[in-house]
């Protein structure tokens, strides 16, 4: 494609959906999902998704198009993207590509390359999901640190998910992340190929909002949405069926937390995960331009940043 690619980066509630629209009424663009939970059909209330007006009067890509069932990754999405991007890939050249999401690794693995890592087998997935429950991350932390101590090194070990992740492909493959990392090929889209956007508004603004999110989240049915995901009996190793505040309510459904209860633990897991993705901005997306959603000049700094 001929329009240079807009990334727009930013934790959940800051305004990226909106910024995206803006910029693609602006430029004739597409708007390319890079949320790891809003390719799930299942999911449209609880993750905020586009709602199909929007999606009818833009083109959004990738947004609810696999089922909570299926075990999508990192690597399918960006084997998806690259197909988007192909001069092929059916929008022509002269529509912008604007891809839009808060999944920090989509980002790294577009603009970084991504490594080529076999797939985990269901048993050691499985296994490993097992020793988890037992003995807690603690344990696997032992495991890798004696066994792969330059994973270890430069593993967030405050995340459960990734410390599971790097034990399943050390014992699936007998090779450590950071040795596949260390192998890694040359990015889809290489940062200075593209205009990239992070939202990096401050907690006291971005908190709120979240918690007048929920709320509306609430009015708009999310208790159903969550009840219809719980019906399906998937097991809870599934990515998709960690949605933000699901298992608060989830709990809830369940007779194990009181409504209020659940509602105000799924806000604080909210506020969380928020808390997890600015982090990840400052330390990660260096290189990025850093703009305030709190600012009501934000899509004309958009604009003025991306020129024509």
């Amino acid at each position: 494609m001929n329009a240079t690619p807009i990334l727009i980066a930013g934790p959940t509630g800051s305004g990226k959906s909106a910024l995206a629209m803006a910029l693609a009424r602006q430029f004739d663009g597409v708007i390319i999902n890079a949320d790891s939970q809003q390719v799930y059909a299942e999911w449209q209330v609880l993750t905020a998704r586009p709602t199909p007006e929007e999606e009818e009067a833009l083109p959004h890509l990738l947004y609810g198009h696999v089922s909570i069932a299926e075990a999508y990754s990192v690597g399918r999405w960006l084997e998806e993207v690259a197909a988007i991007l192909a001069p092929d890939g059916g929008h022509g050249p002269e529509r912008r590509p604007i891809i839009a999401g808060g999944t920090g690794l989509y980002f790294r693995a577009l603009t970084q390359g991504l490594a080529h890592i076999p797939p985990v087998p269901p048993e050691i997935r499985a296994a490993g999901e097992a020793l988890m429950a037992e003995a807690g991350p603690a344990h696997l932390i032992a495991e890798l640190t004696a066994r792969d101590p330059e994973t270890t090194a430069t593993l967030d070990l405050a995340n459960p998910r990734r410390v599971l992740r790097a034990w399943e492909v050390l014992e699936a493959t007998g090779t450590g992340l950071a040795a596949w990392k260390a192998q890694t090929p040359p990015p889809l889209l290489p940062l200075e190929a593209a205009h990239a956007i992070t939202l990096a508004p401050a907690r006291e603004w971005l908190y709120p909002r979240l918690d007048r999110r929920f709320d509306q989240m609430i009015e708009q049915g999310a208790f159903d949405e969550v009840a219809q995901v719980m019906a399906l009996g998937l097991p809870s190793s599934l990515p998709g069926t960690r949605a933000t505040g699901a298992p608060e309510l989830a709990a809830c459904l369940a007779g194990e937390l009181s409504r209020d209860e659940a509602i105000a633990r799924a806000k604080m897991e909210t506020r969380r995960y928020a808390k997890r993705q600015l982090t990840w901005i400052r330390n990660q997306m260096t290189g990025w331009t850093m703009l305030d959603p709190a600012d009501a000049t934000l899509t004309d700094q958009a604009l003025a940043l991306i020129g024509g």
